[in-house]
């Protein structure tokens, strides 16, 4: 179990630090899906419950900066 958390947690913070580097909303959305399908994956989560968290994480990565959690970088 630790080691699921762990890795979970190297992605996420992977995946926030790569945010300041991405400009575009489809960018952020690959990038919300990719780690939030590959964290339900680690955590032995189905296939749908897998393509599940990978569209919340891609809606969640599209809206992040309208909703003030990424700062634009231009």
């Amino acid at each position: 179990m630790f080691k699921k958390t762990s890795i979970i947690a190297v992605l996420a913070i992977t995946g926030l630090s790569a945010c300041q580097n991405i400009d575009t909303d489809s960018e952020r959305a690959l990038v919300g899906a990719g780690l939030a399908g590959g964290a339900a994956a680690l955590g032995g989560a189905d296939n749908r419950d897998t393509a599940t968290a990978a569209a919340i994480g891609a809606a969640g990565g599209a809206l992040a900066d309208d909703v003030g959690l990424m700062s634009r970088s231009r």
